[in-house]
């Protein structure tokens, strides 16, 4: 019977520590850290590429309509939240930077790279009680975001060269503020530690300039607007 009892008595008292663990609360002035992974997936369209103004299927040199292309990337993402108070907090969206591949879609060929930031800033309210075991939330705010490392791939230059190029391509992006939404939601572990699950939906708009030696300027805007899906641990200060 001692056998039997002794361990029952200790599993009894591990879930009892367990239950009594003091749960995560959001109160004013607390700061929540979350790492996971970010990943983002534009909802992207563009113009038609245009030379020196004059898109490239009207020039007379049997090109199709040509928009550009950004694919997907996923990076460590990493955000902040400062509670005003149990309900309202300020969140901030940031990560190592993004680098998204981009082709001349109707000429199938890569174009080029680009990196990026999206520092992203949003008033959340969370709408449970302080105390809640899930805390659901949803924002809105503002998105920044900055280009660089722009590159023309070789594929883009050769193209090019058989147009006449006379050397090789450069790419700039302009920077993009835009409106951001987001949702997610905290699930408690314990007083300080918590799994996130979070979702943003960004206004990113850029104009793309590709000057050619040679042949002039490559013009297009380009919608990006991506979807950004992130899934972190968190813990509460």
């Amino acid at each position: 019977m001692y056998i039997m009892i002794k361990p029952l008595t200790v599993a009894v008292l591990i879930v009892g520590s367990l239950i009594l663990q003091p749960v995560l609360a959001y109160e004013g002035g607390d700061f929540i850290l979350r790492v996971g992974l970010a990943s983002v997936q534009p909802n992207d369209d563009s113009d038609p590429l245009a030379l020196n103004g004059a898109e490239l299927s009207t020039l007379g040199l049997g090109l199709p309509v040509t928009e550009l292309q950004v694919e997907d990337d996923t990076q460590i993402g990493i955000t902040f939240t400062y509670m005003f108070n149990s309900n309202w907090g300020l969140g901030v969206l940031a990560s190592t930077p993004f680098e998204h591949d981009i082709r001349a879609d109707a000429l199938s060929v890569a174009a080029g790279s680009t990196e990026h930031l999206p520092p992203t800033f949003t008033v959340q309210y969370f709408p449970m009680a302080a105390d809640s075991e899930i805390q659901p939330y949803v924002g809105a705010g503002l998105n920044y975001t900055t280009f660089f490392s722009e590159e023309v791939d070789n594929q883009l230059n050769t193209a090019l060269a058989g147009l006449g190029a006379t050397g090789n391509a450069d790419l700039s992006l302009d920077d993009s503020f835009g409106l951001a939404l987001e949702a997610g939601f905290d699930y408690k572990l314990n007083e300080h530690w918590l799994f996130n699950a979070a979702v943003w939906y960004i206004n990113i708009e850029t104009s793309a300039e590709i000057n050619v030696p040679g042949l002039g300027q490559i013009t297009t805007d380009v919608t990006i607007d991506p979807w950004v899906y992130m899934i972190s641990a968190g813990y509460l200060f």
